[in-house]
């Protein structure tokens, strides 16, 4: 096919960018993505019922598609939400859920590359970038958002981000940041943090990536409610002591993160994830085949050594067993000793005291 009809084509299908968006209930999520497309593409949460609020909410992943328009360029965008994250007290299978979600997307594409004539209709579902959206607590990241960042950081892009900022005075939000990038430097979660190369990129770029980088957290407000603003329709958040401008610098960050992972950077999140994140995956699933492939090859002497130390192991286990039972005998054991003597001790006071006692004078005695 020419380069030219190639190029037509990709035009017409537009840009694949796919966004996971991670983050507790009334983190902001679902109205940023709302925001961030100009359309409701997640609904909100309905209010449920107050009978069943003590019953948990298992995670729940869902990709949801939407064509975008920026500038002229068409982008096909798959955000996939996760309502129901952190609603747990124990949040290890929410965690497992969604690290299985992102491995899945590199298996499948994996599998496809593996075969001899593949299909042209494949749509590659890999997770170009995460936003994890962090709570305005004011105080620092939880030990959950530390745990799971550092398990989504080997799989994907990830961006922190402070949902809800508004509700943080300018202070509170500074200090906050500088807390939790605190938080991610010692705990060394390699979070997406704008890198650029100072020998090969231009000012410009090194100067934009400068200032993101220290952004970050992004603080972010999102809305749906729109107001004519000099004669244009913006999205606001609007107060009884004024509004908040959702595409004001000066209000938050959500124009600065929007133009990021939707142009300036959407090509570098795309080559990341192809190029290291991907590649790594790759490597370490397919060392991984080559070594089960390996001991899977038994062979008798294998198995008559595997049988002897199936029989050793049982019986260092029985042993183990005998002496925890031995132990604890001898502790019941030394417990009523312990007791008997206790006893005899009081009797021998009680004996003492009785034999001082002097002997009443009218006692006929």
């Amino acid at each position: 096919m020419p380069i030219a009809q190639r190029r037509r084509g990709s035009k017409i299908k537009g840009i694949q960018f796919t966004l996971m968006v991670v983050g507790t209930s009334g983190s902001g999520r679902t109205t940023f993505v709302n925001t961030l497309c100009e359309q409701e593409v997640l609904p909100h949460k309905a209010v449920g019922n107050p009978e069943l609020a003590h019953e948990e909410e298992n995670v729940s992943i869902k990709p949801v598609h939407v064509e975008l328009d920026e500038q002229g360029v068409r982008i096909s965008l798959t955000v996939v939400d996760t309502p129901g994250f952190g609603n747990n007290i124990d949040n290890e299978h929410t965690f497992q859920e969604i690290v299985e979600y992102l491995e899945r997307q590199y298996d499948d594409i994996l599998a496809e590359q593996s075969r001899i004539k593949r299909n042209p209709r494949f749509k590659d579902n890999r997770v170009h970038a995460v936003l994890y959206f962090i709570p305005p607590t004011g105080h620092a990241l939880k030990e959950m958002d530390i745990e799971l960042m550092r398990r989504l950081s080997p799989r994907a892009n990830v961006i922190p981000v402070i949902g809800r900022s508004d509700s943080l005075t300018p202070s509170e939000l500074k200090a906050f940041k500088t807390r939790i990038m605190e938080d991610i430097k010692h705990y060394n979660i390699p979070i997406y943090n704008f890198p650029y190369d100072e020998e090969e990129d231009d000012q410009e770029t090194i100067q934009e990536n400068m200032e993101l980088r220290a952004l970050l957290p992004l603080a972010v407000v999102g809305s749906e409610e729109d107001v004519i603003l000099n004669g244009e329709r913006v999205p606001v958040r609007v107060y009884p002591w004024g509004m908040v401008e959702i595409e004001n610098p000066d209000h938050c960050d959500f124009m600065r993160l929007r133009s990021a992972i939707l142009g300036s950077h959407l090509n570098d999140l795309k080559s990341i994830t192809e190029d290291v994140l991907y590649e790594t995956y790759r490597t370490e699933k397919l060392s991984r085949s080559v070594l089960d492939d390996r001991q899977s090859q038994v062979y008798p002497d294998d198995l008559a050594n595997q049988s002897v130390r199936l029989k050793e192991e049982q019986l260092r286990r029985e042993e183990e067993k005998l002496r925890e039972v031995e132990l604890r005998v001898q502790r019941e054991i030394n417990e009523k000793r312990q007791q008997l003597l206790a006893k005899e001790e009081t009797l021998r006071n009680l004996e003492s005291r009785l034999a001082a006692t002097p002997s009443s004078p009218d006692s006929p005695y």
